[in-house]
């Protein structure tokens, strides 16, 4: 469990909008940036974080290839898809460390809130088997 003003394992769409610079490798497109500031966040938010979560560290092992596989939780529910992993993963084919190999997945909500308030996706999250939130 994370304590508030500790370092913590996700990233937030205002820490996203906090970084865009306007230029690559940070520049954050402009209808992502209005649907926030147009507080269409609605459901997406995570009550814990006070925020819609993009990103989440976990100490699951991946390997080349697993880009984009699920993320599921004890309860066998869609809660993500890995991108990535931080550098001490990369031996973990070899030497699974727990206390250092981390992957880094996007979390389903920003998915679905990219899906519901940025782009027009209503119809792949009705696909997906999820309702749109915001109107």
């Amino acid at each position: 469990m994370w304590v508030r003003g500790e370092a913590r394992p996700f990233t937030t769409l205002s820490e996203v909008i906090a970084k865009d610079k306007g230029a690559p490798p940070f520049d954050v497109p402009a209808r992502l940036k209005a649907a926030q500031a147009a507080k269409k966040t609605g459901l997406y938010v995570d009550e814990a974080l006070g925020d819609v979560p993009v990103d989440f560290l976990a100490d699951l092992h991946i390997t080349g290839g697993n880009s984009g596989s699920a993320t599921l939780n004890a309860k066998g529910e869609l809660v993500g898809l890995v991108f990535d992993g931080n550098y001490e993963a990369m031996a973990s084919d070899w030497v699974f460390v727990p206390s250092l190999t981390r992957s880094i997945h996007v979390d389903i909500r920003y998915i679905e809130w990219l899906l519901d308030a940025v782009d027009p996706g209503h119809a792949l999250l009705k696909e997906m088997g999820a309702t749109p939130k915001i109107d």
